[in-house]
């Protein structure tokens, strides 16, 4: 069981890669906008700790939001600040916070969350 759940981890790994590339630039789909800072702080069930991470996209960076889930039992999850950002691009806001559930299906689904704060800046 352990190897189904490693060779689909790895097949979701190579998806999100080549999902990442077919994304193509910050630049190219968002002209006006020079940077964009994710901030985010991860909730799972069973620690008493949070981990925090920030991310940052420039012009030259992947147009791919998509963040992994810290759980390492998690299979296909993550979280997708996709229609976030570009809901706040089209709007032309600036800041944005919220909170999400992770995507992952299987066993360790529902175990975490993340709460973000997204800050976009224009050119």
């Amino acid at each position: 069981m352990k190897y189904n759940a490693n060779s689909r981890k790895n097949a979701a790994r190579t998806e999100r890669l080549q999902q990442r590339v077919d994304a193509g630039f910050v630049s190219a789909h968002f002209p006006g906008v020079a940077n964009i800072v994710i901030s985010m702080m991860y909730n799972q069930v069973g620690l008493n700790k949070s981990l925090v991470r920030t991310v940052n996209y420039f012009p030259g960076s992947s147009a791919f939001f998509r963040v992994d889930c810290v759980n390492k039992e998690c299979v296909d999850g993550g979280f997708d600040l996709t229609r976030v950002i570009t809901g706040m691009i089209g709007n032309h806001r600036k800041s944005a916070k919220g909170k999400l559930i992770c995507e992952g299906n299987g066993p360790a689904a529902g175990h975490s969350a993340i709460t973000y704060a997204v800050d976009i800046q224009y050119v």
